[in-house]
Parts: structure tokens; sequence; C-alpha cells
């Protein structure tokens, strides 16, 4: 059942701190919801927090602290929000495959809780504008973040990366042509491999 939500209580949602560095602010902000006048507000609050501290805890904030500023393109999506992307063809799946995923305050289908953000790492545009080598940004978040699974698209190498309480790896797929598909999966002989080679480069001219 949708809670009630006033100013106050969505000013005191905004407020709540779920890392050192990030707002549930900073997560709420939908294009979807400001073009179509959609109400892009947890129905449950309590569960969209912990989601969101999992995530941010567990890897916005390494990320941050490693490459310095991340945006976030996207993240939060109320059911409402996510299903009208969705039969809009506004790049949202159907809110079942989002369950603890872009929609925070809904557990998956087993239970689980989880939280997706699609970010870009500033460190990374140069890097990725002259070579195209998405895959350094890629295989080094798979080596270093308990992540549960990643998409890379296109526009500055934004990528989709989910907490999940399971943290399973599930593996990276991409929509950056002329590769598109996966990366990596679980199955995979590279799942395990040591992938350093390939974000050498980049880290070097980071410095």
């Amino acid at each position: 059942m949708r809670r009630p939500m006033s100013v106050k209580s969505l000013e005191a949602l905004g407020r709540v701190r779920l890392s050192p560095s990030f707002f549930m602010r900073d997560f709420l902000y939908s294009e979807i919801a400001a073009m179509h006048g959609l109400r892009n507000i947890p129905d449950d609050p309590d569960l969209a927090i912990a989601a969101g501290r999992m995530l941010c805890e567990d890897l916005l904030e390494p990320l941050r602290d490693r490459f310095g500023r991340i945006s976030i393109r996207s993240a939060f999506r109320s059911r409402e929000v996510n299903h009208f992307g969705n039969v809009h063809k506004l790049n949202c799946g159907r809110n079942e495959t989002n369950f603890a995923g872009h929609i925070w305050d809904v557990r998956d289908a087993d239970g689980h809780i989880g939280a997706t953000a699609t970010v870009i790492v500033h460190a990374f545009i140069p890097y990725y504008e002259r070579t195209g080598h998405w895959e350094a940004l890629a295989w080094w978040l798979h080596d270093h973040l308990p992540y549960d699974d990643m998409e890379f698209f296109p526009k500055f190498a934004a990528f989709n990366i989910r907490a999940h309480e399971l943290r399973r790896r599930s593996g990276i797929y991409s929509f950056i042509p002329p590769r598109r598909g996966w990366l990596t999966k679980r199955v995979a002989d590279n799942h395990a491999a040591s992938h350093e080679r390939d974000y050498a480069g980049w880290l070097a001219e980071l410095g």
C-alpha cells in the first residue's frame, strides 16, 4: 500500500544519508517522472533506504574514493515510473525484472533486496572518448567491487551497476557497438582470470 507523503516527509526522506558522500535525494530524480507528472517516491521508504545504503557503501563509495567524481544518471524508480517507461519504450524493463534493481523498494522473486544505479565515472571519459575501450573500466569494476551485475551503454561509457544481497557477480553486458553482448558471465572462462592488463594503461594515464 502506498504511504502518504507530504512535502516535509519527502524532505526528510531526501535528507537520509546513505553513506558519507550520498543522500537519498541524489537518487530520486527521473526525467520520465518530471516530464509526465509521475510520482518517483518509494512506497516502502525503509526498504529503499536499506537497499540504497548497500549500493552506496559497497559500490559507489569505493568507486568515488578511487576515481573521484561520479554522476548518477538514473537510479531509483517507483513502480509507476518504471511501468510507464516500459510501456512507452523509454529504456525501462518490465517491473518484475527491475524488482531489487531500479525498483529499490520491492524485493526480488526470491525475497532479496537490491538497488541499481546508472553511473558515469568522470575520470574515465577522456580515455574512453579517445580509445573506445570501455572494457578497461568494466574489468576494473569486476576485479575490485562486489557487484551483482552490470550493463554498459555508449554515451560516456555509463553503466548500470547493481548491489544485491547475494553479490553474485553474474556478468557484464554491453550495448556498445561493435561488441554488443556479454563481456563475461559466471560460467565464462574469463570470469575468474586476471584482468589487470586490460585497465593498466588507463590507470597509468591517471597517475
